[in-house]
């Protein structure tokens, strides 16, 4: 997905006027986060608020504002009968002109996002880390795809993706921050084994997953206990993955329902008092 600071500066500079919308204030049920924006054109929309009825009145609104050349404007949106929603929630919308100044706020804010998101590390390139590279790449995270075969990753990277070819995984995997992911589905069961020894030893990971079936996870089980380590260790592993609630082994299967493993298990929002930061820039119109 292309991001907002990116469509902002392409508009602009085709001397199309926009208006920054964003979510000023979300209380009870409501489609969106505070913070979520979308950007309104005269032909195109951008991002979203919400959609639904909410959405039409925030665009209508944006597009009047771009006909009689208003700079800013606050909406109060209860949702419920009177706008034709059932969330129940009440939204207040901040509605702005947008300038070169909205576009660096953007992109301080985008910036942010991206360093907040966790860190998920995927050991393997065969062809369930292809397809797993594939789904998790437009996902709020930060990728990490470790081979030291260089012929099995893919001519093409996926967007996002930061490839990393090592003999030595267990390298990046020392290195990662606190609260990362660790997905482990190499050519060889050994090694498996020691990323995941290596991961579950740490005692900070959101995620620990090894691909395989309930007997390679009772065979990890028994060497894990052989090397004298923390029995408690193993209720943080998860084997198998993605096939628990189906049985469907093919990769683009397994890949979708790994990916929402891990976002139960580590997906989190900007944090609070960096969202509220950036926020404030854009009210402001700084740079």
């Amino acid at each position: 997905m292309t991001p907002l600071s990116a469509t902002l500066s392409r508009w602009l500079s085709l001397d199309e006027p926009a208006i920054l919308v964003t979510v000023a204030e979300a209380r009870g049920s409501t489609p969106r986060e505070e913070g979520a924006g979308m950007l309104v054109g005269r032909e195109a929309c951008a991002g979203t608020v919400g959609g639904g009825r909410l959405e039409w009145t925030a665009i209508a609104a944006a597009r009047r504002m771009l006909e009689d050349g208003s700079a800013a404007e606050m909406l109060d949106l209860p949702l419920g009968p009177a706008t034709g929603q059932c969330c129940g929630g009440y939204v207040v919308l901040r509605l702005e002109r947008a300038d070169a100044s909205t576009v660096a706020a953007l992109e301080e804010l985008e910036r942010r996002v991206r360093a907040a998101r966790p860190t998920l590390l995927l050991f393997g390139a065969g062809h369930v880390g292809r397809a797993m590279a594939t789904a998790f790449a437009p996902l709020p995270l930060r990728l990490l795809w470790i081979d030291g075969r260089v012929q099995e990753f893919p001519e093409t990277i996926p967007a996002g993706v930061e490839r990393i070819l090592t003999d030595s995984p267990l390298d990046p995997l020392a290195g990662a921050p606190s609260g990362s992911g660790y997905l482990v589905l190499t050519h060889s069961h050994a090694l498996d084994f020691e990323i995941a020894e290596a991961a579950l030893r740490r005692g900070d990971a959101a995620y620990v997953g090894m691909i395989g079936s309930a007997t390679k996870r009772a065979k990890f089980e028994r060497w894990f206990r052989a090397r004298g380590r923390e029995v408690n260790a193993l209720a943080g592993l998860t084997c198998p993955i993605g096939t628990a609630l189906t049985g469907d082994k093919r990769p683009e299967v397994i890949a979708a329902l790994v990916a929402a493993e891990l976002l139960v298990a580590f997906v989190r929002p900007l944090p609070p008092r960096e969202r509220e930061g950036a926020q404030a820039k854009l009210g402001k119109g700084e740079g």
